[in-house]
């Protein structure tokens, strides 16, 4: 089938480069405009780009896919199926018409709930045991079209956003290529969703990581594993950043009832290869953190160099 593929980050690289790999017929990838990355500012390709262009492929990179210059382009090219896995543009109604087979989407989520920006991270953040990925044939609507086959993904207790992006993008090229088999076969079948199951997983951002320790220790050990790799989870230290990059929830009775003099944010112990901070609920066990400025370390890496004592307050 003639194909053309709408994606950006590294998880839609990895199912184009699944497609190229099984010999699908990629006439044109479609991914977002250049931007500017790290302390340079220098013009970064986006993945998709630089995965596309190392094998031949026409890379496009409209600022608005909605524009009729670009639906004419898309109309020229004639395809008879759009492949879309994390674009980051809403698709319209007249785009998603052209081809035969219509657009479908990989989306990284168990649909009908999580839709939106986020999804995998929100399923950390939650504390979300299972999730996946839902190849959907898309509407005009966000993540709302119909499900075509969906294939779950199971959370580690220790998982982070970035290694369960690894997972979801193998997933989801494994889910694609079952579904283009089906519609080559002619025996694709969808399922529409329920739409009172489902909930949005808006875009994250760097506020989002500023750890309050008003909450409890289990609610921001998962948002420090949701927010890594990027935007991070973090706090203050002796007037710096401090990334928390890895944390624990304590359950050690005795500890937690020695914590109780203690206000939330503030350390309660320190040992040589981490420290606990006592939040609304339980204490956080801070094992690999990053200061402004610096690598990234183990806590006894850090704590040599830094030592910090009981009663020391985070802000």
């Amino acid at each position: 089938m003639r194909t053309i593929f709408m994606g950006t980050p590294e998880i839609a690289a990895v199912i184009l480069n699944t497609l190229i790999e099984n010999k699908q017929d990629i006439i044109a990838v479609v991914t977002q405009p250049d931007k500017p990355k790290g302390r340079g500012k220098e013009m970064a390709y986006p993945p998709v780009k630089e995965l596309a262009l190392s094998h031949n492929i026409s890379v496009y990179q409209p600022h608005r896919v909605k524009d009729d210059e670009f639906i004419k382009i898309i109309e020229d090219l004639e395809p008879e199926i759009i492949i879309v896995a994390a674009f980051g543009q809403i698709l319209s109604q007249r785009l998603l018409d052209i081809p035969k087979y219509g657009c479908i989407n990989v989306h990284a989520s168990l649909l009908p709930k999580y839709r939106g920006a986020a999804p995998y991270q929100w399923a950390i953040i939650d504390g979300e045991e299972v999730t996946g990925v839902t190849i959907m044939q898309m509407d005009a609507g966000c993540d709302t079209g119909d499900m075509i086959l969906k294939e779950e993904v199971i959370i580690e207790k220790d998982e982070t956003a970035g290694s369960l992006h690894d997972k979801l993008a193998v997933a989801g090229s494994v889910a694609l290529m079952k579904v283009l088999k089906q519609i080559s076969e002619g025996t694709m079948q969808r399922e529409k969703q329920d739409s009172s199951l489902s909930s949005y997983a808006k875009m994250l951002d760097k506020s989002m990581g500023n750890l309050d320790f008003n909450k409890t220790a289990v609610e921001l050990e998962r948002l420090i594993r949701g927010l890594n790799p990027w935007p991070s989870a973090y706090t203050h230290f002796e007037g710096k950043t401090l990334k928390i990059w890895r944390a624990a929830v304590c359950n050690e009775q005795d500890k937690i009832e020695e914590a109780s003099q203690y206000t939330d944010g503030q350390i309660t112990a320190v040992n040589k290869n981490s420290f606990y901070i006592k939040t609304s609920e339980g204490l956080l066990e801070v094992l690999e953190l990053q200061l402004e400025g610096k690598k990234r370390v183990t806590c006894a890496e850090f704590l040599r160099g830094y030592p910090v004592e009981v009663g020391y307050t985070f802000s």
